[in-house]
C-alpha cells in the first residue's frame, strides 16, 4: 500500500462542480465562442458541446480548428470573481485523504491557476505532491494518454502502482488500459468493465480500499 499513488480528478470527484461551477465555466465559454469566432448564442453553445463530445475538451477542439491559443481561452474562461461562494465543501474531505496510505496527485484538465484556488479553498492543497493541470499535459486534455505518461515519468511510478479516481468514465478507460487500477465516482447504477471500484462520492473511498490493493 505504501508505494501507492493516488491520482485524482478535481471536478466533480474532490468537490462537486455541477451546481455553479460547471454553469459558470460554460457560459464563459459560450460567451468566449461568441466573441472570438463571431457567432450567436445557439450557434457558440452547439460548437461548445460538440468540441467537447469529440475531443474530451471545447479547448482539444478550438485549437485543432480555429488555431485558438490555449493559455488565452482558460484565462478569461476560468474566471470566479466569487469562487468562494461556487466551492461546495465537504468538511471530511481532509480527513479522508490523509488517511490514504501513499502518495497523493491531482490531474485536471482545469488550468493550474483555477485548480490550486479550488483546493486551498477545500482546505486540501498541502496534502498533495503535484497537481497536473491541462497546462502541463501541452493542452492535450484527458482522456488523450500523452497527460497519464507524462505523470507516470514525472513521479516515476508504474501503472499498476498508481489507482486513479475519477468522475469520467472515458478517463478511466484510458486508466486501465495502461494499467492503473480504478475508482469511478459516480451516483449511477451502471458500471464498466474499466472500473474496478464504484462510488457515490469520493467520502466513501475508505470503503473500497480492500478492492484496491
Amino acid at each position: 500500500m505504501a508505494k501507492i499513488l493516488w491520482i485524482f480528478d478535481l471536478d466533480n470527484t474532490l468537490h462537486n462542480a455541477t451546481p455553479h461551477i460547471f454553469p459558470h465555466i460554460n457560459r464563459s465559454m459560450t460567451a468566449y465562442l461568441q466573441e472570438h469566432l463571431q457567432l450567436d448564442e445557439a450557434e457558440a453553445n452547439d460548437l461548445r458541446m460538440h468540441y467537447w463530445r469529440r475531443y474530451g475538451a471545447t479547448l482539444r477542439g478550438l485549437m485543432r480548428h480555429h488555431g485558438t491559443d490555449p493559455g488565452h481561452f482558460l484565462w478569461h474562461t476560468h474566471q470566479f470573481p466569487e469562487l468562494d461562494r461556487m466551492v461546495l465543501r465537504t468538511p471530511r474531505l481532509r480527513h479522508v485523504l490523509n488517511a490514504l496510505p501513499g502518495r497523493k496527485v491531482v490531474f485536471s484538465n482545469a488550468p493550474q491557476h483555477y485548480a490550486h484556488d479550488v483546493l486551498k479553498l477545500l482546505h486540501v492543497d498541502d496534502l498533495f505532491d503535484d497537481v497536473m493541470a491541462v497546462e502541463q499535459t501541452r493542452f492535450r486534455p484527458k482522456p488523450d494518454n500523452f497527460g497519464f505518461m507524462r505523470l507516470l515519468r514525472v513521479h516515476r511510478v508504474k501503472a499498476p502502482q498508481c489507482v486513479m479516481v475519477e468522475d469520467s468514465l472515458e478517463n478511466l478507460q484510458t486508466a486501465k488500459r495502461l494499467g492503473m487500477r480504478t475508482v469511478w465516482v459516480n451516483a449511477g447504477n451502471k458500471n464498466a468493465p474499466c472500473v474496478d471500484a464504484k462510488i457515490r462520492d469520493v467520502m466513501r473511498l475508505p470503503g473500497v480500499l480492500h478492492r484496491l490493493t
